[in-house]
Order: C-alpha cells, then structure tokens, then sequence
C-alpha cells in the first residue's frame, strides 16, 4: 500500500516510480479485501510542481467518483478521482468555525479558489501568472488572408514536440462583440503536440510520439494545409550537428512522396540579460496587453495543450526569473519562439513575474512603444 499526501509536490517521474513499487507477492487477504490490494491513496491540493501531472491523469476527464481501471501505460489499476471541498468535512467547522477565515486571509484570491474550493484551473506560484482564459483564449474565427502567417516549433522525440501555427493581425480588428484585437497582435491559430494517447483516450504527460524527425516534417507541411506560410522559427537544438544531418535538414526532408517542412534557428535567449531582449518576457508582455489591457496574443480554443499547459509551469527554484523545465514545457518554448520572432513593447511597463516569496527577481527595463489602427472582420 502506498499513501501520498500533498501529491502536487512531487514529480510525476518519482510518482511513477513509487507505483511501480507497489506490489504483493507472497500475501494472502481475507476475502473481503479480494480485489482492493495492492492499493494507492493519494491527497492533493491544486498548485505545485507536480499541478500538471496531477490535473492530467487523475481529473481531466473523469467523472467525480466515477470508478474505472487505468490503462496498461497508466498502471492498469482500478482508479477514482474523489474532490474534497470544505463542505465535505462537517468536522472542520464543528471543531474549527474560523478556518475558512483564515483560508481567506492568505492573501491571494487564486490560492482561496485553489484551497477553499479544489478549483484545480486555478494555480498558485504560476510563471504566467497573467494568463486568462477568458482574455487569452477565444473561439476561432475567419482569419483575414492578408494576414502573415508563420509558424514555431520545439522539437521531442521522447518528449512530445509542440508546433503552432500564427497569424498577425495587421489592424485593430473586431473579432467578437467587445472584443478588439490590436494592431500587432498574434493568434495562435492551430497546434499540433507530439504527445501520447492511452488505451483510452486519456493523454499520457510529457511522454513523446517518438515520430523520425523526416515524419514530422512531413506531418508539419501536411497540416500548413493551403495556408501561406512566410517563415518558421525552430528549436535551435534541432539545429545541432553530431556527424550527420541535423534534426532540421531531416524535417525539410520530408518523406516519400511528401515535402518536409522547413525552418530557421529561432532566438532561445529565455531571460532578459544585460539589456537583451528575454523570450520569456515577450512571451508575459503579450500575454498583459497593450496599455489599454488588450492581450497581444490570443490563443483558438482547439490549441487544447497549450491552454493545458501554459498556465500550470512554476517558476525554477534556483533561478525564479526562468520556469521549471522540469514540467511540460514544450508548448511554452513554441510559444516564446513564435514571440521572439516578432520582438513586441508595450507604451506601458510590463509588470516582472510574481516570484516565490523568499526568492529575488531581477528588475526589467522599460519598453518602448508602437501604434495601431482599426478595421473590422
């Protein structure tokens, strides 16, 4: 038997492990408990290192104490996602009437819905701390043809790889009743994520396709569909040499009887250094918005791993200006290549990432600032 509390704090890599241990061999149970051993109990709160695994495997998708067995890749036990929310423990107020007060009195709103009401889309300590669904996310719309078009990439064989496609809005432009998107602004339009599917249909975190590098640049020019695209932006990685062709000359490759996909080296400066421009800090400003708290990018509600992910990566311990490349960060690193590649200031100060407390953040310096116009779609 194998019991976890505070699961969210843990990797996914020393869960996993730990599961494995979990066996019995050589004992014998009364008949009561036939069918219930080995077993694995585990509690967890929303936020962590762990949010993103955690969130994956255990609740997206399942129905609240609903029971059904795991696939084969995913333990192939029996499995049940049991939410705990303050009313479930009438014991909590019986003996301590004032601890939703001080639930409250944590002093962050997210961290409250996080706590008080097991809201597993809100996440504390997150990188993108700035992120909205509701600002950031919309419903896809007509894009107009005139628009540019490119496309990002972050390579991953054993590690999904994360493609986005991108359009750049040449106008302020009405996407939605009080929605208006500026001048400028990039929407992240279609994604296609490397990552494996479960028996049934449940996605495995971070695990790859494992596709050759050939297949995927096949795969990328396939889903260009008619679009024209006018650049692509690609892991510099993907670049490297090591006695044969590169993992970039394979994808312009392509397959038999299909054209690979061709990219350049995209700029992977992650942290703003001596004045340099940060992918990360692109990626934030955008994220804030113009000075009239427009978003610079927005992202079509079919991106689906994008949306999953973005908003759980934590900051890294050691360095809190950089996230943790632990989790699942590929769309990310797509995504920051995609605004790097058209560098973005706001006229106002794009405020730093909300750092741990404890841990120290580097001051940013002030951006400049560009126009825009208006048109209508």
């Amino acid at each position: 038997m194998l019991l976890i509390d505070e699961l969210t704090h843990f990797t996914e890599k020393i869960y996993r492990y730990l599961r494995g241990r979990v066996r019995m061999v050589g004992i014998s149970v009364p008949a009561k408990y036939k069918g219930k051993f080995p077993r694995i109990l585990c509690g967890a709160n929303p936020g962590g290192v762990g949010h993103q695994f955690v969130k994956t495997t255990f609740i997206e998708g399942a129905t609240e104490f609903e029971i059904y067995r795991a696939s084969r890749e995913e333990g192939g036990m029996l499995r049940q996602f049991i939410p705990a929310r303050l009313e479930d423990n009438p014991s909590m107020n019986d003996n301590d009437p004032l601890y939703e007060d001080r639930l409250h009195g944590l002093g962050s709103a997210s961290l409250v819905k996080a706590m008080r009401h097991g809201d597993w889309d809100i996440v504390e300590g997150a990188y993108f701390d700035n992120f909205e669904r509701r600002r950031h996310v919309v419903k896809p719309f007509a894009i107009p043809d005139h628009w540019i078009r490119f496309r990002a990439g972050d390579w991953g064989s054993a590690k999904p790889f994360a493609f986005g496609w991108y359009a750049v809005a040449s106008d302020d432009t009405i996407i939605a009743p009080g929605l208006v998107l500026p001048r400028g602004a990039l929407v992240k339009y279609r994604e296609w994520y490397g990552v494996k599917v479960d028996v049934n249909g449940k996605f495995m975190p971070d695990v790859g396709l494992k596709m050759h590098a050939e297949a995927v640049g096949a795969g990328v020019r396939e889903k260009d569909h008619d679009d024209i695209i006018v650049y692509g932006v690609l892991d510099p990685a993907a670049f490297s040499q090591d006695g044969g062709p590169s993992i970039a000359e394979r994808m312009a490759r392509g397959t038999t009887g299909s054209n690979g996909s061709t990219f350049r080296r995209a700029d992977n400066a992650r942290v703003a250094r001596r004045g340099a421009m940060g992918g990360w800090d692109q990626l934030r400003g955008r994220l804030t918005g113009d000075e009239d708290g427009r978003p610079m990018l927005v992202i079509f509600e079919n991106c689906i791993h994008t949306i999953r992910t973005l908003p759980a990566l934590q900051h890294d311990e050691t360095n809190p200006e950089d996230l943790d490349t632990k989790q699942e960060d590929h769309a990310a690193d797509e995504t920051r290549y995609a605004c790097t590649s058209r560098p973005w200031a706001s006229k106002t100060k794009v405020p730093p990432p909300q750092v741990p407390q404890g841990q120290i953040a580097l001051p940013t310096p002030p951006e400049p600032s560009s126009g825009s116009r208006r048109i209508s779609i």
